[in-house]
């Protein structure tokens, strides 16, 4: 009890050593640091679309001016169209109202003649399809007709044939009369036709026989006989 004392070592550092662990606010950045990292890196790696290597994007961006470019040169092209097509409409616009006048004047035309038909002298037989005039000439050997013909009743147009039918002096022999061909018409209220027919050679026409026939060797709906100047 009364023994030698122990000696007592004082350690002027031990207490120094023991406060060396990281405090806990340094360990939950470093943590969510770390957390923050893998994170990205997952969603680099597994959720977006793959990183392009230097070559691809350069490959990319090629492709991507070849396109603006040619987005450039069709939209020059739209704007060429366009004016093309304002252009083609103002044209329309100018040939619509050409026509509306070309049919307005055509329409006047028609009345014009219309009364012009009515002047002349009426057909004496009286036909179904009227016979108003003609005239006859002699061009070479050919037969020159302008025959004018009229309807009263023009519900619908008359299709027919006209038959001229020629009394004449052939170049060596006797008179004789010569059947034409046929030529088809279609009359409404009046009709102006016009043509040529060809003659033998030498033959001298006097008369002509004007026949409004529905077809061919048909009905005869008309008839005048007029003289070849």
């Amino acid at each position: 009890m009364f023994g030698r004392p122990k000696p007592v070592v004082l350690d002027r550092y031990g207490s120094r050593r023991s406060r060396a662990v990281l405090p806990r606010w340094l360990l939950l950045l470093l943590l969510g640091a770390g957390l923050g990292v893998g994170a990205v890196m997952y969603v680099q790696e597994r959720v977006l679309p793959p990183r392009l290597s230097v070559a691809e994007s350069a490959l990319l961006r090629q492709s991507f001016e070849q396109a603006d470019a040619e987005r450039l040169r069709l939209q020059g092209e739209l704007g060429k169209t366009g004016e093309q097509l304002k252009s083609a409409l103002a044209d329309k616009d100018q040939l619509t109202r050409e026509l509306t006048a070309s049919r307005d004047t055509v329409e006047r035309l028609r009345e014009d003649v219309g009364a012009l038909v009515a002047s002349l002298p009426p057909d004496p037989r009286g036909s179904a399809v009227a016979v108003r005039a003609a005239r006859f000439e002699l061009d070479g050997n050919a037969l020159v007709y302008d025959v004018v013909l009229s309807r009263d009743r023009a519900a619908q147009p008359f299709r027919g044939v006209l038959q001229f039918v020629v009394a004449g002096t052939p170049a060596d022999g006797p008179e004789r009369t010569l059947k034409l061909d046929p030529v088809p018409i279609s009359v409404g209220r009046y009709e102006s036709v016009r043509g040529s027919l060809p003659l033998p050679d030498g033959f001298r026409p006097r008369q002509t026989t004007v026949q409004v026939l529905d077809r061919p060797g048909g009905k005869l709906s008309g008839m005048r006989v007029l003289y070849v100047k």
